[in-house]
């Protein structure tokens, strides 16, 4: 029997939960920029407020154990009046045991169909992967993100060796583009 994932909007609600989740993922090396201990309450209270307030957040629950959030996407406009257009900060997390299922795809999928039909004031995305995260680099090109240059010696991993990020941008094509 195949295993069917929803993805839902997350809220404050999940604080507990998404916190859980970030913690088991950034305690795998590369899993996301934070180490397991720089997941705090207040980082993740924070990046919750400003995506239900200006921006998307969603998750997917543990089909098995709805108590569970296997798979989380954020992302928000910085604040600014020029970037108004602009979701950044976006970071998607899914759970080790959940990885190459179809759990990353269908929650990103849901994200771009949300922005590209919610959200007609959202011109541009961004988010930065490390270069060493040649996986996940594929991944967003296949939603249509490029990469947009090299921030060199960015990323100093747990081993000390520094690496670049990579800034990747999607940009809305077609007709109504721009903030209006």
């Amino acid at each position: 029997m195949e295993t069917r994932y929803s993805v839902r909007k997350a809220n404050l609600s999940d604080l507990h939960k998404i916190k859980a989740l970030y913690r088991t993922v950034a305690a795998l090396s590369g899993g996301i920029a934070r180490e397991a201990d720089e997941v705090t309450w207040d980082y993740v209270r924070n990046f919750i407020e400003k995506s239900l307030g200006a921006g998307v957040i969603l998750a997917v629950e543990n089909p098995l154990d709805p108590e569970e959030i296997i798979a989380e996407v954020h992302t928000y406009t910085p604040g600014i009046k020029v970037f108004a257009h602009v979701f950044g900060d976006l970071t998607i997390v899914v759970h080790p045991d959940h990885q190459e299922k179809g759990v990353g795809k269908l929650l990103f999928a849901t994200l771009m169909e949300e922005i590209e039909s919610r959200h007609p004031e959202i011109v541009r995305v961004e988010l930065i992967a490390r270069e060493s995260n040649e996986k996940a680099i594929r991944f967003y090109k296949k939603f249509g993100f490029k990469a947009e240059g090299r921030l060199e010696n960015r990323i100093c991993g747990k081993t000390g060796k520094l690496e670049a990020d990579i800034p990747m941008g999607w940009v809305r094509q077609g007709p109504g583009q721009g903030p209006g």
